[in-house]
């Protein structure tokens, strides 16, 4: 299905709505400064149904390795989610024209921005398959140094004479048209890198995940292509390969030529925090803003969840949806209280944030449901930027490690408890291997709910 090329390191075989970072003037000087001509600029592109915030993390190891913040651009794909049928318009969701349409933009306001003539394209699931649309224009193709695809099902999720329409089908027309019939799969002049599981990936496993007995027409070696540089990741899942450390190392080689000062992230002394509200009509998820929604930000004590003081933020939304700026302090643990027309209020307690950023986007939490009837508080752990693997992870919430986590392939990114008035004013503990946040209940009679979101 795909080409292998040659070449080792590091032991693995190498086979063949624009928002940019913020501009604070709080930035914390690099030792690893590059100069901007060494640097080309960045475009992120995030998977279906995602946001440009799952990028943060990784704008942030390219800030702490030098990479300058104003070329560094995350931006979102207004419709996150596919439709069914790529042909048939569906309310709430985008096609691969909307998709390339929206990343083209983002492009041209980047080129236009930075006086640059050309950009690193970096796209997570779907949008790696946008930028393979885009880049089949050969005129636009000449827009792009490098193309790095992250979990990308460049050749399906599956592959099946039925729903023939879907851009996830390894026989549709818009894959077969990419793939090029088998032949060269990678635009030319373009250099393209795949970077994927090893057997890790929900969607791209032989067997279905979560239907048993059908296979799915594709493998493992789905995202690979030939004439791109191929390399797997060992055992990270699917989000993983996107957005973890590891990910970083090849991202930051294969556009720069070397390896990275470093891993971590790099603290500022007062990271600045912005970014947008954004909701889920009908249940949908959507990165439209959300105006008319409130937002209170509280510091927290780390060890028990519990408030210090009255809010360092409070601002209702306007049509921009745009609910800071805020400035804190590295080291503090922060809750952010969520109250949106038709969404559930929503507590979300974060582990302290290193740098600024402005995609610390906010969305409700969901509807409660008849699962929750009889809870006096709902507490959901959310992993936005990969899967909880058990037992691969150590995942703990309250005490106890959860009993709705698949074990073997991680699939599932969240994971619920439900607690009885009697737990209502103790401290809840999240684990996510060495990432540790502490929340509070909050009554589901009042339609709220909390969630424990994991920055790892």
């Amino acid at each position: 299905m795909s080409g292998v090329g040659m070449g080792m390191r590091g032991g693995l075989t190498r086979r063949g709505l624009l928002i940019g970072a913020a501009t604070s003037p709080l930035l914390a000087a690099s030792a690893f400064a590059l100069d901007p001509a060494e640097a080309p600029p960045i475009v992120f592109a995030h998977g279906n149904g995602d946001h440009a915030g799952l990028w943060m993390t990784q704008l942030w190891r390219f800030e702490s390795n030098g990479w300058p913040r104003e070329r560094l651009t995350a931006f979102n794909f207004l419709d996150p989610l596919a439709r069914l049928d790529d042909a048939q318009p569906q309310n709430g969701r985008s096609s691969t024209e909307d998709q390339r349409r929206e990343l083209a933009e983002a492009i041209s306001q980047t080129l236009a921005r930075t006086g640059a003539s050309q950009v690193a394209v970096i796209g997570a699931s779907r949008g790696g398959l946008a930028a393979r649309n885009f880049a089949s224009n050969p005129a636009d193709a000449g827009l792009l140094s490098h193309m790095a695809l992250c979990g990308v099902p460049n050749h399906g999720v599956f592959a099946s004479e039925a729903n023939i329409g879907s851009e996830f089908n390894g026989r549709s027309f818009f894959l077969q048209r990419l793939n090029n019939g088998g032949e060269l799969e990678t635009p030319r002049g373009v250099k393209t890198l795949t970077l994927r599981s090893d057997g890790n990936d929900k969607y791209a496993q032989i067997d279905a995940v979560g239907r048993a007995g059908l296979k799915s027409g594709v493998d493992p070696t789905s995202p690979m292509l030939r004439g791109a540089l191929n390399i797997a990741l060992g055992q990270l899942d699917h989000r993983e390969v996107a957005y973890h450390p590891r990910a970083f190392r090849e991202l930051f080689h294969f556009i720069l030529g070397r390896e990275p000062e470093r891993l971590a992230i790099t603290p500022e002394a007062q990271p600045v925090l912005e970014g947008l509200v954004t909701g889920f009509p009908k249940g949908t998820p959507t990165n439209r803003p959300l105006p008319d929604a409130t937002v209170e930000v509280y510091r927290t004590d780390p060890e028990t969840g519990a408030r210090k003081g009255e809010p360092i933020h409070q601002k209702i939304t306007g049509p921009d949806g745009r609910w800071g700026p805020v400035t804190v302090k590295p080291g503090w643990t922060l809750e952010f209280v969520l109250t949106a027309p038709g969404h559930p209020a929503t507590h979300i307690y974060r582990s302290p944030f290193l740098r600024s950023t402005s995609v610390l986007h906010l969305r409700p939490g969901r509807p409660l449901d008849k699962a929750d009837q009889g809870a006096a508080a709902i507490v959901a752990m959310s992993r936005p930027r990969g899967y909880f693997g058990l037992p691969r992870d150590v995942v703990i919430l309250d005490g106890r490690e959860p009993t709705d986590i698949a074990q073997g392939v991680p699939i599932d990114s969240i994971t619920t408890l439900r607690l009885g008035a009697q737990d209502m004013e103790r401290p809840i503990v999240g684990l996510f291997n060495e990432e540790r946040i502490v929340g509070r209940g909050w009554p589901a009679s009042e339609g709220r709910i909390a969630i424990l979101e994991l920055t790892s």
